[in-house]
């Protein structure tokens, strides 16, 4: 078992409905966590439910106490907002950028709380700091983290998280959460979980598989940690995960259980795979393995696994970081051995560490540099990992994967927050933000520069962009030519082939000279460096036109582009910041939304708060940016999202507006803009 640290800052704590204490910070499995509760509101929420009966008493103020097997979507205000928009893309492996990386082997699951249980926004808030997940690339499956005795047990991850992982080819896992007794688990849920109707069969198995697939999300996480089961309890659990298990294959579904109950029913964290949990393994897709494990029940795990025809990669072994984060305490030979093939997969428990443990006054630069540590390691190269490094980041050990392997590809290197919203290099909106669902594919290695002098710092920045709410600034004094690799990725060459490259020399850089890197064919082996072709992109001064966009042909170059990068030249400072980056083979048009439509409207403190619904714009679009016309023509952005509905929180009456007018856009893969659909609410 992992040491815990209860006074360190910590979201395990359990609000209890009514009580207005927290638990002790004592279990030894896992537990969810609540913040204090969200001020009551009309505003949409990721949903959450108990199974079936409720608690008793009267829920805190802004939770809801709802019942999974009472609900319906059809009569569901929220699901609209909490439907994610975004498929889940397929993903390929290209060779490691080091050669401790492996291919084939473990992988990587992550918990991750990204707010309360209740009061989680739908679509969003007005703040910069948020757990802007985004190195997707060493991860096979997120779970979204959360429940608990005083809200609700079952929680479905919101559109904004869902939309993010899957533009970057990864799963999402609502989370069923049993607590602890002394958490505020009562043994009545897991009963109501397990309950069969006249016919034998498991009602809330259904239910879960329909709002996943009403909501877009990929499936569950099993956690029955409510001690005081018995035998008879036992069997009928594992009857209802088979049964789940059967209507997640039909559905395309996926199913993690959590090594806390047993087949016997008892609550006992086994820290391993083995008899009393085996069966319930068998029915699942994968198994979070207890952090209790111990080098020789993690060897056993992996030989039980196969002992029944799975991988023995199906399991992740638990890595608590929630406390500690790359100090953390972890014996790696025992899942990842550097000498003979990895033992297991792992999962990381609450890697939002690399923003939680930095002060209250935190920046989304410093948030960023503290992920890249944690995921790239202490060199924040991961071509060049630096041996001596006690934590063994995941870009050491696991092989990146990219989902760029289709025309058009765009990027603008927003992380999905900001300080402020940018459209064609100007500021539309100077209020903070965040909503992955308008994540940018953003590169899988960070950051991977190859030069024969001085290293620049290269790093999304938020202080300027071209679009969103951030670039890419490489800043620094050169003294030799650096290649900044970018995206691995499988892009089909035409004669037709176009890469646009949007970008700028900062104020206080020397003249710099850009060349796009692009490379045809795949390193040989692992860490060897990429064989790139550089075309001329042009030479920037500070100063000059501001935004400069370089169109590059391609029509000397045949094959698939499998990475991209540019190579910068320069003596002295240079601060260079790319916006976008786009490779197309034909111009992009985009058709615009219909129906846009108010659907609801409510009196808060800060205003009028309003729901509005359109109907999707045919062919693909990338997202949906709103603006409010002003009574003197001109426009003010609202926010942007890849659902079909969003929420104008806080709306006043402009002087001498008589309704208050609306317009949404939809936005392409190459970010062309489509006409407007309008609206108008009367004051």
């Amino acid at each position: 078992m992992i040491q815990r640290h209860p006074s360190a800052p910590s979201r395990r704590t359990v609000v209890l409905a009514g009580a207005g204490t927290a638990a002790a910070l004592l279990t030894p499995g896992l537990t969810t966590t609540a913040h204090a509760a969200a001020p009551a509101t009309d505003r949409p929420c990721a949903s959450y439910w108990f199974p079936d009966s409720l608690p008793a008493g009267t829920p805190g103020d802004g939770i809801v106490w709802r019942s999974l097997k009472a609900w319906r979507p059809e009569t569901d205000p929220d699901l609209p907002f909490n439907t994610a928009s975004v498929p889940l893309a397929d993903r390929f492996t290209p060779a490691p950028a080091n050669t401790t990386a492996r291919t084939d082997q473990a992988r990587i699951t992550s918990l991750v709380a990204f707010g309360n249980t209740a009061g989680n926004p739908s679509q969003g808030s007005a703040t910069a700091d948020y757990y802007a997940m985004n190195h997707w690339a060493y991860i096979d499956e997120l779970v979204f983290w959360g429940g608990s005795a005083g809200e609700g047990l079952i929680l479905a991850p919101n559109a904004p998280v869902v939309d993010a992982a899957h533009r970057h080819g990864v799963p999402v896992l609502g989370t069923v959460f049993l607590p602890p007794v002394h958490h505020g688990g009562d043994l009545r849920w897991t009963r109501d979980l397990v309950q069969r109707d006249a016919a034998g069969r498991f009602p809330l198995a259904a239910k879960l598989v329909e709002a996943a697939m009403a909501h877009g999300f990929d499936g569950w996480f099993l956690n029955a940690e409510t001690e005081g089961g018995d035998a008879a309890l036992g069997a009928e659990m594992l009857a209802f995960v088979t049964d789940l298990r059967a209507r997640s294959d039909a559905a395309g579904l996926r199913i993690t259980w959590y090594d806390a109950m047993t087949v016997k029913g008892e609550v006992g964290w086994q820290g391993a795979l083995n008899a009393e949990n085996a069966a319930l393994f068998r029915e699942g897709d994968s198994m979070f393995v207890d952090f209790r494990w111990t080098p020789g029940t993690l060897a056993s795990s992996a030989e039980n696994a196969e002992a029944v025809g799975r991988s023995r990669y199906d399991l992740w072994a638990g890595v608590d970081v929630e406390s500690d984060g790359w100090n953390a305490s972890v014996d790696w030979d025992a899942i990842i051995p550097a000498d003979r093939p990895h033992t297991v997969g792992y999962g990381f428990y609450r890697p939002e560490w690399t923003r939680s443990h930095l002060p209250e006054d935190r920046t989304p630069a410093q948030f960023h540099a503290a992920d890249q540590r944690f995921w790239s390691g202490r060199s924040l190269d991961p071509a060049r990992p630096d041996r001596t490094d006690p934590w063994r980041a995941p870009a050491t050990a696991v092989a990146d994967r990219s989902t760029v392997d289709r025309l058009p590809f765009a990027t603008t290197f927003n992380t999905g927050h900001g300080v402020r919203w940018y459209e064609n290099g100007r500021v539309a909106s100077d209020a903070e933000w965040n909503h992955l669902g308008v994540q940018d594919r953003l590169p899988g290695r960070r950051w991977v520069v190859r030069t024969e002098g001085r290293r620049p710092s290269v790093g999304f920045d938020f202080e300027d962009a071209w679009r969103g709410g951030s670039s890419l600034l490489v800043a620094g004094d050169i003294d030799a030519p650096v290649t900044v690799e970018l995206h691995r990725t499988r892009l089909p060459l035409s004669r037709r082939t176009v890469v646009e490259l949007t970008h700028r020399a900062d104020a206080g850089s020397g003249p710099v000279t850009v060349e796009l890197a692009v490379a045809l064919r795949e390193p040989d082996r692992a860490g060897d460096p990429v064989a790139y072709t550089y075309i001329p992109a042009g030479e920037l001064r500070a100063g000059g036109s501001g935004w400069t966009t370089s169109t590059l042909r391609l029509n000397s170059l045949s094959g698939t582009v499998r990475a991209l990068g540019v190579r910068l030249t320069a003596a002295g400072p240079v601060r260079w910041r790319l916006g976008a980056l786009a490779v197309r083979d034909r111009a992009e048009t985009t058709a615009a939304p219909t129906g846009l439509r108010v659907t609801g409207a409510s009196l808060g403190a800060d205003g009028t708060d309003l729901r509005l619904r359109w109907h999707r714009a045919p062919g693909a679009p990338r997202h949906y940016e709103l603006h409010r016309v002003l009574p003197d023509g001109t426009r003010r952005f609202l926010g942007a999202t890849a659902s079909t509905a969003f929420l104008v929180p806080g709306l006043r009456r402009e002087p001498g507006e008589k309704a208050a007018r609306f317009q949404v856009r939809a936005v392409g893969e190459l970010y062309t803009t489509s006409g407007a659909a309008s609206t108008a609410h009367r004051w």
